[in-house]
Formats: C-alpha cells, sequence, structure tokens
C-alpha cells in the first residue's frame, strides 16, 4: 500500500512540476521552523516552505503528522502540498492573519479575508491528503469583509484536491474561482451551519468532482458564475462540469444547487452515480430570476438514489431565486434561458418529486425530460412554461393529489406519465 501511494505522489509530482527540474528531496515544513503543535502559529515556516519549493522550480511540500496552527497561507505554480497521515491543519483564529484582497462573493467582486489556503494566477498546484484541513470555527458567518473560506484558488489552471478532510462552520470550504481544469477527488467535507457550503464552483471551466464524500449545513456543492451587470458582462460562465460517485447529504438547503448566481451562464453540467443521504430541501435545485441573464443549459442527471429528500428531488425556479442585484440585467434580456433539462434513472424517496412551475412565460423552458423514476413521494410533479417534455417510465407511489400538473406545457407523455 505504501508503495502505491508513493508511486501515486511520484506521478503527481510529474503532472505537477511540467517535468521541470526539480530538488529529488521534498520540503518539509518542520525544517522552516513548523512546531506542530497546536498553539504556536507555523504560518511563516509554511510560506517560507512553499515560497522555497516554488523557487527551486517546484515540488512537494510535506506536512508531517502533528497539530499546525495556521494563518492564510499561498500555494504558487507547481506545488504540492501533501499533508501525511495524522498531519491537521488548523486556521487561526485571529483575522489579521487573513489579508484582505478582492473576492467573488454571491456573484461579486468585494472586499474579503483570504482563504486559510490561497492561490492566484498559479499554474499545477495541488493539495493531497490523507491529512485534515480545519477552518477555524470562531470565523464564519456572513460579517463583511467576506470571512475566510478554507481553499480558494482564483484564476488558476490545472488544480488537484485529493484524498484530504475538511471541516468548517457557516462558511463555504472549497472555493475555485475563474479556475480551469479542477479535479476534486476522494474528499471528505464536513460542515454546520447556514453559509457552511462544501464545494462552491464560480465561472470555472472543466472541473470533476468525484467519489466525493459531502455531509454540509447548506449546499453541498453549488455552481454559480456571478450576478447582475457585473457578472453578465464579465461573461465567465461555469462550464463541462462533472460530478461522479459522490455521496451527498446537507441539513438546510439542497445537495447540489445550480444557481442563483447564473449572469455569466451555466451549461454542460453531469450527474451522475450519486447518493443523496440528505436532502433538507431538493436534491437538485436549478435556480435563479429575472434580472440575471445568460444561460442555464444542458444539465443532465442520471442513476441517482435519493434516499431522504424531505423538500423533494428537484426544483426549478427561475422566477424569484436569490437577492435581486442592485444592477440587474434589464428586460426580456435579464430573463436567464434554459433549456436541455435530462434526469434519468433516479430511485427516489422524497416531499415533491418535481417542482418546476416558477419559470417564466417569456423564455420558456425548451427541452425537459424525466424518465425512469422509481420510489415514493409525497408530492408529484408540478410543471409550467416548457417545451419539448418526455415524461416516460415514472413509477412512484404514496403521493396525494393530482400526479401532474402543468400550465402552458407542450411535449410528449403528458398524459401517460405514470403507467
Amino acid at each position: 500500500m505504501k508503495q502505491v501511494r508513493l508511486a501515486a505522489i511520484s506521478l503527481m509530482l510529474i503532472w505537477c512540476t511540467g517535468y521541470v527540474t526539480v530538488p529529488r528531496m521534498p520540503f518539509n515544513v518542520r525544517a522552516f521552523g513548523a512546531t506542530g503543535n497546536g498553539t504556536t502559529k507555523d504560518t511563516a515556516a509554511f510560506q517560507a516552505a512553499l515560497d522555497a519549493c516554488a523557487a527551486a522550480g517546484g515540488g512537494m511540500v510535506i506536512v508531517p503528522a502533528g497539530n499546525y496552527l495556521i494563518g492564510s497561507i499561498e500555494l504558487k505554480s507547481r506545488t504540492i502540498l501533501l499533508l501525511q497521515p495524522d498531519a491537521d491543519l488548523l486556521g487561526s483564529p485571529d483575522l489579521a492573519d487573513y489579508p484582505i484582497i478582492q473576492v467573488r462573493w454571491e456573484g461579486k467582486w468585494i472586499d474579503g479575508h483570504r482563504a486559510l489556503i490561497f492561490a492566484h494566477d498559479a499554474d499545477r498546484i495541488a493539495v493531497v491528503g490523507p491529512g485534515k484541513i480545519s477552518g477555524n470555527p470562531a470565523l464564519g458567518g456572513r460579517q463583511m469583509p467576506r470571512r475566510p473560506v478554507i481553499i480558494e484558488p482564483i484564476n488558476c489552471t490545472n488544480v488537484q484536491f485529493k484524498g484530504f478532510t475538511t471541516e468548517h462552520h457557516s462558511m463555504w470550504s472549497i472555493h475555485p474561482t475563474y479556475c480551469e481544469n479542477v479535479i476534486a477527488e476522494n474528499l471528505t467535507i464536513r460542515s454546520t451551519g447556514g453559509n457552511g457550503d462544501g464545494i462552491d464552483v464560480d465561472s470555472c471551466r472543466h472541473v470533476r468532482i468525484e467519489h466525493c464524500d459531502i455531509a454540509t449545513g447548506d449546499d453541498c456543492i453549488a455552481l454559480k458564475s456571478g450576478r447582475g451587470l457585473e457578472g453578465y458582462r464579465i461573461a465567465k460562465p461555469t462550464e463541462d462540469v462533472l460530478i461522479s460517485r459522490c455521496t451527498l447529504a446537507d441539513s438546510i438547503f439542497a445537495c447540489i444547487g445550480i444557481g442563483s448566481e447564473t449572469s455569466g451562464g451555466i451549461r454542460d453540467v453531469r450527474i451522475e452515480d450519486c447518493k443523496f443521504t440528505r436532502a433538507r430541501t431538493y436534491a437538485i435545485y436549478i435556480k435563479s430570476r429575472p434580472g440575471r441573464g445568460a444561460f442555464i443549459e444542458n444539465i443532465s442527471a442520471t442513476n441517482l438514489d435519493v434516499a431522504t429528500a424531505p423538500g423533494g428531488f428537484l426544483r426549478v425556479n427561475l422566477l424569484n431565486s436569490g437577492i435581486q442585484d442592485p444592477e440587474p440585467v434589464p428586460g426580456d434580456e435579464g430573463i436567464p434561458a434554459a433549456k436541455n433539462y435530462s434526469f434519468t434513472d433516479v430511485k427516489v424517496d422524497c416531499g415533491t418529486l418535481v417542482d418546476a412551475a416558477a419559470i417564466s412565460p417569456v423564455k420558456p423552458v425548451d427541452g425537459f425530460s424525466l424518465v425512469n423514476i422509481n420510489g415514493m413521494c409525497r408530492k408529484a410533479i408540478a410543471l409550467a412554461n416548457m417545451t419539448h417534455v418526455e415524461l416516460r417510465d415514472i413509477h412512484v407511489t404514496g403521493y396525494a393529489g393530482p400526479f401532474l400538473t402543468q400550465t402552458n406545457v407542450q411535449g410528449a407523455g403528458l398524459d401517460e406519465a405514470k403507467n
């Protein structure tokens, strides 16, 4: 097992350094003065090790077993931060240890505290477990300037997060922004309290979230792309996202939230082979409102097990989700365009199966497919303002009221949806 792990790390080192010449020996934070005693701040030692690694052309910074109290640190290009077994990083409780920079928050660029682990304009960076990273619980919440998240790469390429655990309270855990080629794999993410999202993907391209176990206070995974005219003009979509083989549970909101900050557009999202063990509202919630503009398109989900979702399996709300921006995209241009939504092979035990009635008649959803759905629900399906709908092989029991309510809906299987 140890040899397999060393081989995997060697391969990652080759990936991370881009085949450049690097020192054979890794940089150990202990050699730079880190104590790991849990009370002495080791921020300077960590940063010195990371800076030395970057100056040498890249490589690996090792964090051996210990309890490390740190403030914000910065990863630079071609650097792997390796958290060995029983290596625990804990964020400092002092806000002064997190410098104020420009951060993306709820779709806007504002002043905020830098993340515990931060990167900017970096290429080929990685954080690798099996260690643990905890944000300080004293620093959660919605106070401004924005409180620090755990990990936040901004405008980075080739980013990998593998095999570690995070813990936080009332603040986001991982927030890639303006990034490309992002992999989050085999992570265990835990958070409590409102605002305690797991992974928030913000105007990023080519993202894979696989084999992750995420249990959060708020959204497990959220996809965003800016709010109002600012996000619309910047026009950086979140696109080409795969969420696969994950186990998801939330205690306040949705497991997977798409929006409501969608002004740069969201498209080409695939959700596959996931288990939803608890969804406080909906397992999947697609949300926006007039004033956002742009598009939410090509969303597919297949082979899902929705074990417990008191709110429901799926909600689509494009009329009134999220706060209105002070500078909304005006007129009909500000109504998000929605098309090509497909949900197949789903097992459910939920409240409402589908609530997709909050959609503007000015821009109906063009393409909505619900196929091979089995299980139990308390309410069934409500649709409005849709074209090219397909309802087929839906076998659910336990619901009260009509199976399907529809307004301005066109498509196949509307009369025969329940066989």
